[in-house]
């Protein structure tokens, strides 16, 4: 389907739904729902892009800097959601990874619409960024006012800067080292970005999120192995993930986790390796935290 100049494609009125409004229920979800399996190809053709921005946030948070998101309306909301899971999920501290929706935090749940148009308040949100940071803005038009200021701003202050929309011509493509621009086309319902768009602002910014905390060492295998354990499930969680990793019986992971003082990489460490706590806390210290390279310097000795 073309698409009208300077229109996103998110705006354009989608060809295989003009008569939902007369369809039985089953039938309607069935149409929205073959609308949505669209969106996880549509991720899987800017991989490429995903890893480079993958590579910039790398970058930034080993070096002890940042990655700030910024976006306005849905995919403001998914970016605070993003940002809001990875310290419970990875222990990464909530100052690493900064979400920023136009409107402020009260725009979760009451729409904020005029702020999205504010260029001046997204530079403002951005006033905190410096060299090495990574700025990363989220808006499925890829025309945002809001994002445009927040990434002019980082850009000026030396950041680097991502875009992620759906719109594979998104006039802010320019203010962006990597434009993550995911072509989901017309939504079901004619420009509600919360739906195809938002999903896929959702898929990108999961895999980006995730890749960054697996290539900094958050996990080991598929397990995770910095979660904050602040309440009983979480703690029954770190049990379950020694003993799936180390093949031990539950009493002996616990025993090691209560050793470790609750920390259940070093836990993990002492277990895989058969060495004292103590040991295991040290080459994860001089190994940034990566549990395979802390095994290698345990086993090296």
């Amino acid at each position: 389907m073309s698409v009208s100049p300077g229109v996103s494609p998110t705006e354009e009125r989608n060809p295989h739904t003009v008569y939902i409004d007369q369809l039985p229920t089953l039938d309607m979800l069935r149409l929205i729902n073959a609308e949505d399996r669209k969106v996880a190809p549509a991720v899987a053709a800017v991989l490429p892009e995903v890893a480079a921005a993958v590579e910039l946030a790398v970058a930034a948070l080993r070096s002890g800097r940042r990655m700030h998101y910024f976006g306005a309306g849905t995919s403001g909301r998914m970016a605070v959601l993003d940002a809001a899971e990875l310290h419970p999920t990875f222990g990464v501290g909530y100052e690493r990874v900064v979400a920023h929706i136009a409107g402020g935090l009260s725009a979760l749940h009451t729409a904020a619409e005029g702020a999205e148009d504010d260029v001046e308040l997204g530079a403002a949100a951005a006033a905190d960024l410096g060299p090495g940071d990574v700025a990363v803005g989220a808006t499925a038009s890829g025309t945002t006012p809001y994002v445009a200021g927040a990434l002019r701003a980082a850009r000026a202050a030396g950041a680097s800067t991502v875009l992620v929309s759906a719109n594979p011509a998104a006039p802010l493509a320019d203010l962006a080292d990597v434009h993550i621009a995911v072509d989901t086309g017309p939504e079901a319902i004619t420009g509600s970005t919360r739906m195809k768009a938002g999903t896929a602002q959702k898929l990108v910014l999961n895999a980006l999120s995730t890749a960054v905390m697996v290539r900094l060492g958050r996990t080991y295998s598929n397990l995770m192995t910095d979660m904050v354990a602040s309440n009983s499930k979480l703690r029954d969680r770190q049990v379950r993930m020694l003993a799936q990793a180390t093949g031990l019986p539950v009493p002996a992971c616990t025993a090691a986790l209560a050793e470790a003082g609750g920390d259940s990489k070093v836990a993990l460490v002492a277990l895989l390796a058969q060495a004292p706590v103590a040991e295991a806390r040290r080459a994860l210290e001089q190994t940034d935290g990566v549990v395979h390279a802390a095994l290698v310097e345990l086993r090296g000795r």
